[in-house]
């Protein structure tokens, strides 16, 4: 009898105790999740102080102050919290580094003249193919060339008068020139086998683990979208926009999860464009333009995609600032054509097609934060098992169920993050349907085309 009582003493200890943990939170190990990035940079999300450093710029420009003029703009520039410039003074000449990616653009500016540059690689032999492809390029840059230094690497270079260098034009020359040395390095070294890597020193290299899981999910995302494809239910020859949609889908959530570099950050880019232009009136034969391109993806080695998987620190971003109607409008142009699919049991088609909005947005567009927050909580709710796989610990899904309460809860939490600048936007979680992804994919993005984005403070 008394080694009962005892027994039932401590199951209800048991039980108080785990009352308390869900209460007061006793006993939880804090879960520190990989800081690892997603998606491209934006230098769109400035406080008001950069701002003010912009406006006493051009002031100070206009009032022939150039040296304090470019200070402010570099002090504009900078990001604190990706450490991206440095500028000094030496002998009254002002001295800059900028960051881009795995590239490094150093200047110097003096009463007379500005000059940039950024090295893009190391020449062993010269190529007359590689220089008739700069030669090309150089026809369409508009601020910036490609030249040789004295040790002859392959260089970029801005150079300016003081007088006609205004912070406007040098913000778009030093874009232009930190932008395309950032991309053309990884993608002229790997094809030309006379140019070697140089001062890339600060990039930042991933763990081994995380390069194989990226790669890996970059493979199985291809495969499955072509196994739909091939094998899935939906005739493609009658309904060629069903394979569109996964196909778009499988290359926009490859930009933005595994966040490659060079060569294949240039090849979904070239999928974007194939897609949206004019060149093919067959449906049929854009897919298989497309389909030809994400072949070479999958058609990588390892090793190749080992050279173009690293973090980096950026200054310059690439996506269009844009308000929140542009994704609202996206929303309602696309969301609609997943009904068809979903109602013939097409499932995997129309899961693409959420998936396709949400990757284009974020590929395309800097949309206003909260709208970036949502979009890759919709990311990781939808790839829960790749983030898993980085390492992360998120509570979205239970045995692959959506976790209703924790879903709720972050919405609410990214909500309250971004309050004092967006007070109106307001999530109806209460439209939400968690009855299964397909479900759950309208009505979030559906949640998020309703929120109010017009600001309501500093």
């Amino acid at each position: 009898m008394l080694i009962y009582r005892l027994k039932r003493a401590k199951r209800a200890t048991i039980r108080e105790m785990s009352i308390l943990n869900n209460i007061f939170g006793f006993g939880k190990k804090e879960t520190v999740n990989p800081d690892l990035r997603f998606g491209r940079y934006s230098d769109s999300y400035k406080n008001d102080e950069k701002y003010d450093d912009w406006d006493r710029s051009l002031q100070l420009f206009e009032q022939g102050k150039h040296m304090d003029s470019y200070t402010k703009f570099l002090d504009y520039l900078s990001d604190e919290r990706e450490g991206n410039v440095k500028y000094w003074f030496e002998n009254r000449v002002l001295h800059f580094e900028i960051f881009q990616g795995s590239k490094r653009i150093i200047g110097l500016a003096d009463h007379r003249k500005l000059r940039a540059e950024s090295k893009i690689a190391r020449v062993k032999v010269s190529n007359i193919g590689m220089l008739r492809r700069l030669l090309e390029k150089n026809f369409n840059l508009k601020y910036t060339r490609f030249a040789f230094d004295h040790d002859q690497n392959l260089t970029m270079v801005f150079t300016s008068n003081i007088l006609d260098n205004s912070p406007y034009k040098l913000y778009y020359a030093l874009k232009e020139l930190a932008t395309n040395s950032d991309k053309q390095d990884d993608i002229l070294i790997e094809e030309f086998d006379h140019l070697e890597p140089i001062d890339n020193q600060h990039i930042i290299p991933l763990d081994e683990t995380v390069v194989r899981t990226k790669y890996k999910y970059l493979k199985s995302t291809i495969e499955d979208a072509f196994d739909e494809i091939d094998n899935g239910r939906l005739n493609v020859t009658h309904y060629p926009g069903g394979a569109s949609y996964l196909l778009l889908d499988a290359a926009l959530k490859i930009d933005y999860l595994v966040k490659p570099e060079g060569f294949t950050m240039e090849l979904i880019e070239k999928i974007n464009r194939l897609f949206f232009s004019k060149e093919f009136s067959d449906p049929h034969q854009k897919n298989n333009k497309l389909r030809k391109e994400l072949k070479l993806l999958l058609e990588r080695g390892y090793e190749d995609f080992k050279e173009e998987c690293y973090e980096v620190i950026s200054t310059f971003g690439i996506t269009n600032p844009t308000g929140h109607e542009q994704l609202a409008n996206f929303v309602d142009a696309e969301l609609g054509n997943m009904q068809w699919y979903q109602e013939n049991k097409h499932h995997k088609v129309a899961l693409a097609i959420p998936g396709y909005i949400v990757g284009y947005l974020l590929f395309s567009y800097s949309l206003p934060e909260p709208d970036r927050a949502y979009l890759h909580l919709y990311m990781q709710i939808m790839e829960n098992g790749y983030f898993e796989k980085l390492g992360y610990e998120l509570p979205y899904r239970t045995n692959s169920k959506l976790n209703k309460s924790a879903i709720k809860d972050k919405i609410l939490q990214i909500k309250k993050q971004y309050s004092n600048q967006y007070g109106k936007a307001i999530p109806n979680v209460k439209s939400l349907n968690f009855d299964n992804d397909l479900d759950f994919s309208r009505s979030y993005l559906m949640m998020l085309r309703h929120l109010d984005m017009s600001k309501t403070g500093g």
